[in-house]
């Protein structure tokens, strides 16, 4: 049986204050002492997942190796531990409940009244404990906030787990807010009380505190806090704003918020070596230069609908020691307005994922811009499709190029495949699935084309990265796809599935149908961003 310990984080007062970055990392630096660590997050929403969520609402949609739609979080927890996130490291209510109803309808529960307690909680209990073998640590993020009607079922759950496992093999984390107030010139720790009491109320008394802050706390505001919660003062630690968030390792360290941990478990806590974090800080905080990419979306109003790829860009930055400016633009604005007035003096032009028609024209007129002015384009899934449009319309001899997503038509250069194969398995998905079923998701392999850009840029004949969309490029069109410029440089083992294209009449011109920024990470950035950043920091020489 594994001797796996479980440390519990919380949050309360308000949403958005860490959960994520702190659990990543603690990870983080408990790998530093040696540790083996695993990430996992509990989400209360009733959606099965996040995959048809809107990005304006939720953020981005991760997805793992192995073909689930998570929440943005394990994107931080890849990026800060290095280890993959899988299927098993995300639930939310939905799913627990679905699990729960069909068990039932099957006579699981041999007739009996199935409720909350013990059925629920059982359920999330055998979901935190499954899958683990040696890791030493299993970091368990509850979503939302402490109060929510919905994140009661969690809460209880891990409550019984602290009484099964022990104090030797639990540990429950909680972030809450210090604000400081300007008129009064201090910082008020009563909202960190309140939650701590709310806390208390569901029968958990957190072992440590997490307090976010834009300022240093004053050791008698600790001594305070710590008093009115019922926790040691060397416990109670500023989650600070920071300038990079990957400085946030250091800064607790500096804390001590990893020999605290240990100390709690009773376990030696050597110094760490922090060395790699201390380079990718001062990458970020100290550039040689600077270049700017514009990024042509459609979820711009809400940046964590594209935080990973924010990331990766960052990555290809740190990559080539420049600071990447980014300029987020709505891509109807190219429908109404000039595109020469919003992309002249970029270096780099990205066109991300996405779904639907809305905005599409405008990406793909960023797209002919980038191809006319040979500025170094980056096509992302949906980007790539609509590059390969903006080709075919105006190279190809298809004026009416288009994608069967946008309706029915004689010349849909993009469309839904319905068979293909995966290893020696047939993989099927038909139009009138549900929404998730007809995605091709997770890690699927490529075969790169020798003598190609990107079989440079990746150093290798194979490669295997991940996918998140519906419809393909149709091969059908290939001799107008070629005719127009382009080289398809990665295809499916099988053939049948480009993955990669790019134009030879240019220096940076690539689109890829997968994802490439999940990833990405800050001490070993993915190959295409470092390349598309360093093209763009060529370009910078040239304006």
């Amino acid at each position: 049986m594994t001797t796996t310990r479980f440390i519990f984080v919380t949050g309360g007062v308000v949403s958005s204050l860490g959960k994520g970055l702190a659990a990543a990392a603690l990870g983080s630096l408990l790998q530093a002492h040696g540790y083996k660590v695993r990430l996992r997050k509990l989400d209360p929403y009733l959606n099965v997942d996040p995959g048809t969520m809107s990005p304006t609402q939720h953020g981005e949609v991760f997805v793992t190796d192995d073909g689930a739609e998570t929440d943005l979080d394990l994107g931080h927890y890849e990026r800060f531990t290095g280890v993959h996130a899988r299927q098993s490291d995300n639930v939310t209510t939905g799913r627990i409940y679905s699990n729960v109803i069909a068990k039932e309808r099957r006579g699981a529960y041999l007739g009996a009244t199935v409720q909350v307690i013990p059925h629920i909680t059982d359920a999330i209990k055998e979901f935190v404990l499954a899958d683990l073998t040696d890791e030493d640590f299993c970091l368990c993020e509850i979503g939302g906030t402490v109060g929510d009607i919905e994140g009661l079922p969690f809460l209880e759950a891990i409550r019984q787990l602290g009484n099964e496992l022990g104090k030797e093999r639990s540990m429950f984390l909680h972030l809450t807010l210090l604000p400081y107030i300007k008129t009064a010139g201090e910082l008020k720790t009563k909202p960190t009380q309140h939650s701590v009491k709310e806390l208390l109320s569901v029968g958990i008394q957190p072992d440590m505190l997490l307090c976010r802050t834009d300022r240093p706390i004053p050791e008698n505001e600790c001594r305070k806090i710590g008093l009115f919660c019922n926790i040691p003062q060397n416990r109670v630690l500023a989650a600070q704003d920071v300038d990079t968030i990957y400085r946030v390792p250091i800064n607790y360290h500096e804390q001590g918020f990893d020999r605290e941990v240990l100390r709690y478990f009773h376990l030696e806590a050597k110094e760490p070596n922090l060395a790699k974090w201390e380079e990718v800080v001062r990458r970020v905080m100290e550039p040689e230069g600077e270049v700017t990419i514009a990024i042509a979306g459609k979820y711009t109003s809400l940046l964590d609908s594209y935080k990973s790829l924010n990331e990766a860009l960052l990555h290809g930055g740190i990559a080539n020691k420049v600071r990447v400016n980014l300029k987020w633009i709505d891509s109807e604005v190219f429908e109404r307005e000039d595109v020469a007035q919003y992309l002249e003096g970029v270096n780099g032009i990205l066109v991300p994922g996405g779904f639907g028609e809305r905005g599409t024209e405008g990406k793909i007129k960023a797209a002919q811009f980038a191809r006319e002015n040979k500025i170094p384009y980056f096509g992302i899934c949906f980007g790539m499709q609509l590059a390969v449009i903006e080709a075919a319309r105006h190279l190809g001899g298809i004026p009416d190029a288009t994608s069967s997503e946008f309706g029915s038509s004689d010349h849909a250069v993009i469309g839904l495949m319905t068979e293909w194969l995966k290893g020696d398995q047939l993989e099927r998905r038909g139009k009138n699935g549900d929404l998730g079923g007809t995605m091709r998701l997770g890690g699927y392999p490529c075969k790169l084309q020798v003598g190609t850009k990107v079989h440079g840029i990746y150093d290798a004949d194979e490669i295997t990265e991940r996918h998140r969309h519906r419809y393909e490029v149709n091969l059908t069109y290939r001799d107008a796809f070629e005719k127009a410029g382009l080289v398809f440089a990665g295809l499916s083992p099988d053939g049948v599935l480009p993955e990669i294209v790019e134009r030879v009449d240019h220096p940076w011109f690539i689109g890829v149908q997968f994802h490439p920024e999940l990833k990405s990470k800050p001490f070993d950035p993915h190959p295409l961003f470092r390349s598309f950043i360093e093209a763009a920091k060529k370009q910078s020489l040239l304006v």
